[in-house]
């Protein structure tokens, strides 16, 4: 990693302040963090880089949102995301910067446009519906996603795995899981901020392992540690007045908008 100027350190700070807002409000937000640190450093090593500065954020959003987890979607999901870790630290050895930024925003932009298509389809099955028979129906597809989408929850879990262990980019693709099961804006926040804690600590011997931390990252992120704090803040308070709708469009425009970045540069 090569020294970097007062600029570049301006916009990882930023960068860094976005982590916070995305672990305690808009998660597809932390997609524009992820650029923006490939943009600056080497999109390999930016990856190691943005992994503690992600735990600290993780912290704040599960003392934020701990009452709301589901955890039996977290333990239905952990096994796959398991295989899903593995699979991108084989990746890790092999792969260089270009590697990782096309892979990653393609898969961003692939989700983001599948769930577009998932929401407008039931958008207009449910607008044939009066409005208990939407609540209904709503539950209904709930209790069945329980019982028999092991298979949605494996396939995304692995994807979120890989894309997490590979570039900190889970977060967009457990966020398009978490909203086509229907999770409403607590239960999406508590269930990925205990998601992401555990997931994220347990990629830290990956990490070092890959060489992706060491003490010249940890003193850069010890500089960059306290500009996550006021956005985890900033984050909370705009949760609290966001609505359900406009919650879930910044969701998806954050995650086009960091796989267009990644695609892009």
């Amino acid at each position: 990693m090569d020294t970097i100027t007062l600029w570049e350190f301006v916009a990882l700070a930023g960068a860094a302040t976005l982590v916070g807002l995305s672990k305690t409000s808009v998660s597809g937000a932390n997609t524009v963090s992820l650029a923006i640190f490939a943009a600056v450093l080497p999109a390999r090593e930016s990856t190691g880089i943005l992994l503690p500065l992600l735990i600290i954020g993780d912290l704040f959003a599960v003392y934020t949102y701990r009452r709301h987890a589901d955890w039996a979607t977290l333990v239905r999901l952990f096994p796959a995301v398991a295989v899903g870790v593995v699979a991108g630290t084989v990746f890790m050895l092999w792969a260089d910067d270009a590697a990782v930024r096309v892979s990653i925003g393609v898969i961003l932009l692939v989700m983001a446009t599948v769930t577009l298509w998932r929401r407008r389809a039931a958008s207009r099955a449910a607008g044939e519906k009066a409005a208990g028979e939407k609540k209904e129906a709503r539950e209904e597809g709930q209790a069945q996603g329980q019982s028999g989408a092991r298979l949605k929850a494996g396939s995304y879990g692995v994807l979120g795995g890989f894309t997490t262990m590979v570039a900190n980019a889970g977060g967009p693709v457990m966020s398009m899981y978490l909203l086509s099961a229907g999770f409403r804006k607590l239960g999406f926040l508590g269930t990925s901020a205990w998601f992401f804690l555990i997931v994220n600590v347990a990629k830290v011997p990956f990490s070092v392992g890959l060489g992706l931390i060491d003490g010249r990252s940890l003193l850069l992120d010890a500089g960059l540690a306290l500009c996550v704090i006021p956005g985890a803040f900033l984050g909370k308070a705009i949760a609290d007045r966001i609505n359900q709708l406009l919650f879930e469009r910044l969701v998806i425009a954050a995650t086009v908008v960091g796989g267009a970045q990644l695609l892009l540069r």
